[in-house]
C-alpha cells in the first residue's frame, strides 16, 4: 500500500511539474503577423541572428497611418478592460504606472521602461510601433500575467530606486512570478542599474535591451553572476547607439562567460526605434522562460 501511495504521489508531482512547464510557455497571439519576416543569417547556434527589415513592408504596409496608427488586424483593444492607471506609494517616491492584467497572483510579469522623452503612456499605446505594445499587453493578460509601464523621475539612481521598489511590490503580490524588464533606448541605463542591485537582480528573470546602450559594469554585476538572460535588439542603422558597439558588448558577455544565456537580433537596415516595433515578444519571452 505504501508503495502504491508513493507511486501515486510521484505521478501527481510529475503531472504538476508538466503543468507548471506548460503554464510558463506563453500561448500565441497573432504570431503570424509578428513573427520575424525573414532570417538573413544566424551564428552561435541561433544566439546571434540577422533579421530582414524593410520599411516599405514593416511600416508603410503594416500601418494605416505610418508610425502613428497600425492597421486594425494587428491589435485587439479589448485588453483595455484589464488596464488601469494607478499610483504606488513607496519609500522611493510615488510611482505612476499602468498595470494591465493580474496585479496579484500573476505567473509572469513584464515591465517596459521608456526612453528619453517618453512616459508611462508610451508603453500602453495600442496603435504606435506597429501594435507591438498591444501585443505584449494581450500576451500577458491571456497568460495570467501582468504588464507594467511606469513613469520614473530620471535614468539615474532615483529612477532605478523607484523601479526596484515597483518590482519589489509586485514580486510580493505574485510570489514565484517570472519578471522580465524591457528597456527602450535610454531606459537601458535603468536595466543595467537593476542588474547591479543584488536584491533586484535575484527577482529578475530576464532583461531586454531594445535599441539601447551597453554598460561594461554589467560584467561584474550581481545580474551577470546570476546569469540573468539578456536579449539585445538593435537596428543596423541606429545613429543613437551604434550597432557595432552593442554587438561588441554582446560578444564580450559570451566570451567572458561561455554559454551565457544572451541573444542578439540585428534588424538589417533598421533604425533606432525598430527593435520596439519588431521584437517578437512571445518568441523572446518563451526563450527566457525556458532558461532554468
Amino acid at each position: 500500500m505504501t508503495f502504491r501511495i508513493s507511486l501515486l504521489l510521484s505521478g501527481l508531482l510529475s503531472l504538476s511539474l508538466v503543468d507548471t512547464a506548460f503554464a510558463l510557455t506563453l500561448k500565441p497571439f497573432k504570431d503570424e503577423l509578428f513573427a520575424y519576416p525573414a532570417i538573413l543569417s544566424t551564428e552561435a547556434g541561433g544566439a546571434y541572428t540577422v533579421v530582414d527589415y524593410n520599411e516599405a513592408r514593416d511600416i508603410n504596409k503594416r500601418d494605416q497611418v505610418p508610425e502613428r496608427r497600425v492597421r486594425g488586424n494587428y491589435i485587439s483593444t479589448g485588453v483595455r478592460k484589464a488596464q488601469k492607471d494607478v499610483s504606488l506609494k513607496t519609500e522611493a517616491g510615488t510611482i505612476r504606472h499602468f498595470a494591465v492584467g493580474k496585479t496579484e497572483g500573476a505567473q509572469v510579469i513584464t515591465i517596459y521602461l521608456h526612453g528619453q522623452g517618453g512616459s508611462r503612456k508610451q508603453g500602453v499605446d495600442d496603435f504606435t510601433f506597429g501594435g507591438n505594445f498591444n501585443r505584449i499587453k494581450n500576451l500577458m493578460v491571456a497568460n495570467g500575467g501582468l504588464y507594467l509601464s511606469p513613469d520614473f523621475p530620471d535614468f539615474g539612481e532615483n529612477g532605478a530606486n523607484q523601479i526596484a521598489a515597483l518590482i519589489d511590490h509586485y514580486a510580493a503580490k505574485s510570489p514565484g512570478a517570472r519578471i522580465f524588464v524591457a528597456c527602450g533606448s535610454m531606459g537601458g541605463m535603468l536595466c543595467w542599474q537593476l542588474a547591479s542591485n543584488s536584491t533586484t537582480a535575484n527577482q529578475i528573470s530576464g532583461l531586454l535591451l531594445l535599441g539601447s546602450l551597453w554598460d561594461e559594469n554589467f560584467l561584474s554585476s550581481a545580474g551577470f553572476k546570476a546569469k540573468i538572460p539578456v536579449f539585445f535588439g538593435q537596428g543596423s542603422r541606429d545613429t543613437v547607439f551604434p550597432v557595432e558597439k552593442q554587438e561588441g558588448f554582446f560578444r564580450s558577455i559570451t566570451e567572458r562567460s561561455p554559454g551565457y544565456p544572451a541573444r542578439f537580433v540585428r534588424f538589417e537596415t533598421g533604425t533606432h526605434g525598430t527593435p520596439i516595433r519588431m521584437i517578437d515578444w512571445r518568441e523572446t519571452l518563451n526563450w527566457m522562460l525556458s532558461v532554468p
